[in-house]
């Protein structure tokens, strides 16, 4: 049995949507974008800024020397000056728990919340930071825990064993609730707003204007809510998109074959899940032992990366079953069109000098357990069709430029910096960060190394290419952690001009040490 379990993707859409309120008639009436929001302040000029850019760190496993706290104290040093945080997901491990968001969330970064010299004290559901922070859901920001284990958790207390364990993997008495955590924690959820108080409350929240529609204003040290799970914001005429990847990563069923090739196929993947299986209950078994927290971290993070591949097979044998029954996959396909259409616009507004992407999943990764997962495919493909799309509407663009200036995912536990090559689709030449690094455990990049191919054996061709990859490497006494976040500065004027700096907090040899490697343009 696994430990975090995951609901459907139409059951995601339906829970989220009905805590936004999407498609109220009162919304409606107004002319609101949902799916906008100004932040308060943005100068509207093409001037110089910078933000941060942070994913995957939400643990509290660590009892001291927190990794997680250590990249937020980089944050705090090379990011005084900047005009927000993006968050590629996963805010907290292991099933995005309320109970968890204080020590998970809260404490390390404290200093961006009002209130946070008392972090104690403060609500999860009541936070307010003093600078923009802005995430997109990970896949742990949904998980829950099976109801046969929550029960066992609540009435079996001396089952000691289970519980050591369980406290290692960070896991507490309950999950998200369908990412209802997430939600209360950054959403502006207007399903808890009485319906006698919605009209007030939308007068007082809803006062920006973009491209001439009313929408949310996110107004830093006082109210800092995000208007809906995918959502887009501008500023100095840099539009961010933020989407939701965990209702568009279904693994694409396999191209037809006959009945031999499908079977041999499945039991390939039966075969695979058992032997992780296997090595997953022989990790659990050591999960309570008594030595220091590096080697209990390692155990326990192996323990929910093949928990990871577990979960994307399972997803590649339903979306085969799926297929042979006669049916699509799912997807969120509203969100893609909403995406579709949100860039065309962009490029056809003078106003706007550059456009990113932020998302959890990367359609492109080295990282080891990533790089070829059933769900990582499926993102691409998913988001291929979206900028075809886009490519077909826009036909060619200025000075030859890719549809997005700099994408950013997590769900990889790295840092790295690739790039598209010419793929023959609309994601061709598009720069990628991976910022998955910041705070649990790391891994490393692939034994095949930088270079990603794609198409049928011995017909083979590149379609994208690491130049900088931060994680785990070397081994025994030669092991480092590099633990990383990222600045991004934008300088003045159009086109965007980007450059990205590393922040690293790395440990080698039991020893902590901080710095910034050199800026790189993307």
């Amino acid at each position: 049995m696994n430990f975090a379990s995951e609901a459907s993707i139409a059951t995601k859409i339906r829970r989220m949507a009905a805590r936004v309120r999407w498609g109220q008639p009162e919304i409606s009436r107004r002319g609101l974008d949902p799916c906008r929001m100004a932040i308060e302040g943005d100068p509207a000029t093409p001037e110089a800024f910078s933000f941060l850019v942070l994913g995957d760190s939400g643990t509290g496993r660590h009892r001291r020397g927190s990794p997680q706290r250590r990249v937020a104290e980089q944050l705090l040093a090379h990011g005084s000056d900047a005009r927000f945080l993006l968050h590629t997901g996963d805010v907290v491990y292991l099933v995005g728990s309320s109970e968890q968001y204080r020590d998970n969330f809260i404490r390390p970064y404290r200093e961006w919340i009002v209130g946070g010299d008392d972090w104690r004290r403060l609500v999860y559901d009541r936070l307010v930071f003093r600078v923009p922070f802005l995430p997109v859901l990970g896949n742990h920001d949904y998980y829950d825990i099976p109801v046969p284990l929550a029960l066992l958790a609540g009435l079996t207390a001396p089952v000691r064993r289970l519980l050591r364990a369980w406290i290692d993997l960070d896991v507490g008495w309950h999950g998200s609730f369908v990412g209802q955590a997430w939600a209360n924690a950054f959403l502006d959820v207007l399903a808890a707003v009485p319906e006698h108080q919605l009209a007030t409350h939308l007068d007082a929240t809803r006062t920006a204007v973009v491209d001439g529609a009313p929408c949310l204003l996110y107004s830093p040290g006082h109210f800092t809510r995000l208007p809906n799970r995918y959502y887009a914001l501008r500023w100095a005429g840099v539009d961010v998109f933020a989407l939701d990847s965990n209702t568009f990563n279904q693994p694409l069923p396999p191209e037809p074959q006959g009945p031999a090739e499908t079977s041999a196929r499945e039991q390939g993947l039966r075969r695979r899940r058992q032997a992780f299986e296997l090595e997953r209950m022989a990790l659990l078994r050591s999960l309570d032992g008594g030595d220091d927290d590096d080697a209990r971290d390692d155990r326990a993070a192996k323990f929910e990366q093949l928990a990871e591949q577990i979960r994307d097979l399972d997803k590649q044998l339903a979306s085969g079953a799926t297929a042979r029954a006669g049916l699509a996959p799912e997807c969120d396909g509203a969100q893609l069109d909403w995406f579709a259409e949100a860039l065309i616009a962009s490029w056809r507004n003078p106003a706007v000098r550059g456009r990113l992407l932020v998302l959890h999943h990367p359609p492109y990764v080295t990282e080891a357990s990533k790089w070829d997962q059933g769900q990582t495919l499926a993102v691409r493909a998913q988001l291929r069709r979206v900028l075809d799309r886009v490519a077909a509407a826009l036909g060619p663009l200025p000075a030859g430029r890719p549809l997005l200036d700099l994408a950013f995912s997590g769900h990889a536990h790295c840092l790295e910096v690739l790039s598209t090559g010419d793929t023959g689709h609309g994601d061709a030449h598009i720069p990628w960060v991976i910022c998955g690094g910041s705070g649990y455990s790391l891994r490393r990049q692939r034994k095949e190394g930088p270079d990603l191919k794609e198409g049928p054996p011995g017909a083979e061709r590149d379609v994208a290419h690491s130049r900088l990859f931060l994680g785990r490497s070397g081994r025994g006494s030669n092991l480092r952690r590099a633990y990383s976040a990222l600045r991004v500065d934008v300088a003045a004027g159009s086109p965007l001009r980007l450059t990205l700096t590393p922040l690293v907090a790395e440990k080698a040899s039991g020893t902590w040490q901080s710095y910034a490697l050199p800026g790189l343009q993307p």
